[in-house]
């Protein structure tokens, strides 16, 4: 048996679920693994317990792109980051778009994590194609929600027409499907980058797909969900101008949920002039009114998740001049420390992290609690280095950072993994 000892128990609503936990004592401040294979005692008045941290939206490129990561590299860096769950995107070549991919794309994972011998649990997204329709009966039982791309990104799963968007958003409110949709407005994108043709920096995509570009294809959401009741998860959301058309959804009722990413938190447009391509990515960065924006959102419960949107790319095809530079960034590995740096500065509660990595996550999409934990000590100082990443692109535009708070222990199915 493994016991850890003098953990501190956050009080707030998100950690009620400890006081009936397997494998904690609530008034003994202790957690024991019995099923472990050794006897061991760890004095764990250092550490901080979270629920396991789930990530709702990771690309991990398998298949057809495992150049710039795979599943081997991903769960290394998944666990690294705290996380004991991710919910992958079907943005693959070829897209996941049917029951066919989804088992081939599955028997992939499982032989990649096999492989490592890792514990990262995961579920699927199949894509919305406007030619594979009849498929998300056929998976539905399978996957974790659909994917619609309202906006062009990486892979070739755009939905641009409105024919093909009602459809998608008809059949998943019949299937009680969750829709996530990347919501940038194709058609603004098509009409604003011939302005821009001559300039070939970074900073440009920003100027292309601007907050109103972005809002305004969540517009066009919140109308198909009060058409169809359709339960819209608004993925990566980024500026004021989206918060204010996903506020007023929510207050008029609409099963409506958003989405926030690190990088908008945390940086802003002027990093491309450091980071250049580094700091390129859908939606793009926005300038720094739009952060405390953000955070103000989570607070007031307009923002309900954070996912990393883990879209590595190799430093070779970031190093292209603009629009060859591909947009996404890694993340995963630095999401926690930097949510848990943000509440050293009094921008965040424990009891909002925990709620954003896990909690609301679980009520959204309906997802059972495995019981993982994570234990983190809030004290712990380190800075991020692209030489000691795990994801297989091996860079981070956090490149550098000092952050304050780290995950240490991870307890999945009753394992511990010592991340350290």
């Amino acid at each position: 048996m493994i016991k850890i000892t003098n953990i501190t128990i956050p009080e707030g609503q998100s950690f009620e679920p400890f006081k009936n936990h397997p494998y904690i004592d609530v008034a003994q401040k202790s957690i024991s693994l019995q099923s472990a294979s050794e006897d061991k005692t760890i004095d764990g008045s250092h550490l901080t317990v979270f629920p396991g941290l789930i990530d709702p939206h990771v690309h991990f490129r398998v298949p057809g792109q495992d150049y710039k990561e795979d599943w081997c590299t991903a769960a290394k860096a998944a666990l690294q980051g705290g996380y004991s769950t991710v919910f992958d995107m079907p943005n693959n070549l070829p897209a996941c778009v049917s029951l066919e991919r989804l088992q081939q794309k599955k028997e992939i994972i499982q032989q990649q994590l096999a492989k490592v011998n890792l514990p990262l649990r995961y579920e699927l997204y199949i894509g919305a194609d406007k030619n594979h329709f009849q498929e998300i009966v056929r998976v539905k039982p399978s996957v974790i929600g659909l994917k619609v791309f309202m906006g062009s990104s990486t892979g070739d799963l755009l939905m641009d027409d409105e024919s093909s968007l009602h459809a998608a958003f008809s059949i998943a409110a019949h299937l009680n499907m969750v829709v996530a949709v990347h919501a940038e407005d194709e058609c603004m994108i098509q009409e604003r980058t011939p302005q821009f043709a001559h300039c070939h920096e970074h900073h440009v995509h920003s100027q292309i797909r601007t907050p109103e570009v972005a809002a305004s294809a969540i517009r066009q959401a919140a109308s198909l969900s009060r058409l169809y009741g359709t339960k819209v998860y608004v993925l990566h959301v980024s500026s004021i101008q989206e918060l204010e058309v996903i506020a007023a959804a929510k207050k008029e009722g609409l099963p409506m949920y958003a989405e926030t990413s690190p990088h908008h938190l945390f940086l802003n447009d002027t990093y491309y002039e450091t980071l250049g391509a580094k700091a390129q990515m859908n939606p793009p960065l926005r300038s720094p009114e739009h952060q405390p924006a953000l955070f103000q959102a989570i607070a007031d419960g307009v923002i309900d998740t954070l996912g990393s949107d883990h879209a590595p790319h190799t430093l070779e095809e970031k190093n292209q001049d603009y629009p060859d530079s591909p947009s996404g960034v890694p993340g995963i590995e630095t999401n926690l420390p930097l949510l848990l740096n943000a509440y050293q500065e009094k921008k965040l509660t424990l009891d909002q992290i925990a709620s954003l990595t896990c909690r609301r996550i679980q009520t959204m999409f309906d997802y059972s609690d495995r019981n993982d934990l994570l234990l983190v000590d809030l004290n712990k100082t380190k800075t991020v280095d692209d030489a000691n990443l795990k994801t297989k692109c091996g860079w981070s535009p956090f490149h550098g950072w000092q952050l304050t708070g780290w995950p240490v222990y991870s307890i999945i199915d009753g394992q511990l993994l010592d991340l350290a």
